[in-house]
């Protein structure tokens, strides 16, 4: 069951303005700050950037001598993780810590951090005990369970982009062995740095975007004159727990994580399938696992990442999953990323997070910035705003680097 969901976004710093922003299609990418993309020989112009973040609000127990020894991007995560038990009102008390546990994914962990040490940005990065900290990648996972008194399973796991939908694979895994009566899973990604750009750039064009007038418009899924995505940053955490516990405190429930099915496919490192047959599969045996089949969904969260084979694969894999229908026929496939921009190890906790509140809100979140359509796309993409709607079964798909695919399925809480 998803209880609680903390935000740590762009702009966004509690659920509410989270579901706001993606139901509203209100794109909190903006212009570039955080570098000059053309002293870089980048020509990178937009970005999803937090900025003037405070963490006491989020983490009033944090001695400031203690804060101190911690990093921007280890504070915002923590702060997620608070804000995520907050949110599902998960006091003290109300479970044994041996069975708390929190799973975090990043794929990069602290890269900026690394990068200003190595290239002399900051020279006295290494001049203080809080370098152990602020240089290890779990180390937001395991200042969480200090802070929160966790003392279940605790760690980190880094897969690019489907690393998000694997944490949440474990945690579900860990609620339903006995292991863990609530896990609080979730990530977090701070790429907004020149070489994680030019990592992109050197891909050629059309994978990260050029837009130089309209930041907000920078990502656009699934159009005809689309350039790729934008960078984002962040944390985003879920809290899940065991039905009975849940049901037992009274919880609010946002959704029902059904399923988690993840697959290698063993194939092109960096092209997913293109002919959707190897998404549909997986598709298929995480709907067997729960119960349900196709038939039953209602709404796919795509990972949209207004790249052309990830747009087209997506939409190949729609129609491998229902080859009796017409493309208008199909269920409704939207994206967020023009909303926050690309969090790679965050982007499937984001995606399970915006589909919980879709179930929970009963309202499909919009497609933004798609004005010109790719025919090979010519789907459902609810382009023309947030849509009040019957929805029971929902998935969620996550496409990474190294062949990986994964989809998460999730339920209307009962």
């Amino acid at each position: 069951m998803v209880t609680g969901i903390g935000v740590v976004l762009p702009n966004t710093l509690s659920v509410d303005q989270f579901w706001s922003n993606i139901s509203g299609g209100r794109s909190q990418v903006g212009r570039l700050t955080r570098f000059d993309g053309a002293e870089a020989g980048l020509p990178v112009y937009a970005a999803a950037e937090i900025s003037g973040f405070d963490h006491h609000p989020f983490l009033p127990e944090l001695t400031d001598p203690h804060a101190a020894k911690y990093s921007r991007e280890i504070l915002i995560a923590m702060s997620a993780v608070a804000e995520a038990r907050r949110d599902a009102g998960l006091a003290t008390g109300d479970v044994d810590p041996r069975r708390l546990g929190i799973i975090m994914s990043s794929s990069r962990g602290p890269f900026s951090w690394w990068r200003d040490v190595l290239t002399g940005a900051d020279p006295a990065a290494f001049g203080d005990k809080g370098a152990m900290f602020r240089g290890l990648p779990g180390c937001p996972a395991s200042l969480s369970a200090i802070y929160n008194g966790a003392q279940g399973l605790v760690t980190t796991v880094s897969n690019a982009c489907v690393g998000g939908h694997q944490a949440i694979g474990l945690a579900v895994r860990e609620l339903r062995s006995g292991a863990a009566d609530a896990m609080l899973v979730g990530g977090h990604e701070f790429p907004i740095v020149p070489e994680v750009a030019a990592c992109y750039r050197a891909m050629g064009h059309g994978v990260i975007s050029s837009e130089r007038e309209d930041p907000t418009r920078a990502v656009r899924p699934y159009s005809n004159d689309r350039e790729g995505f934008a960078l984002g940053e962040g944390s985003v955490v879920l809290c899940l727990e065991r039905e009975s516990v849940a049901r037992a405190r009274g919880a609010r429930v946002y959704a029902e994580i059904l399923s988690v099915a993840s697959l290698n496919e063993a194939a092109h490192p960096t092209t997913m399938d293109l002919t959707g047959k190897v998404t549909a599969s997986v598709v298929e045996d995480a709907l067997a696992v729960a119960g349900r089949s196709v038939a039953d969904v209602d709404y796919y969260c795509a990972h949209g990442t207004a790249t052309r084979y990830n747009d087209i694969a997506e939409s190949r894999a729609l129609r491998a999953l229902y080859p009796e229908l017409s493309a208008g026929k199909l269920p409704p496939l939207s994206s967020n990323k023009p909303i926050y921009g690309h969090t790679f190890g965050i982007a499937g906790i984001i995606n399970t997070a915006a589909t919980s509140l879709m179930l929970h809100h009963q309202t499909i979140a919009p497609t933004i910035n798609l004005s010109s359509i790719d025919p090979e796309c010519d789907q459902d993409h609810v382009f023309e705003g947030a849509r009040r709607t019957e929805l029971d079964l929902a998935v969620s798909m996550s496409f990474a680097f190294g062949s990986q695919t994964s989809v998460v399925a999730l339920g209307a809480a009962a």
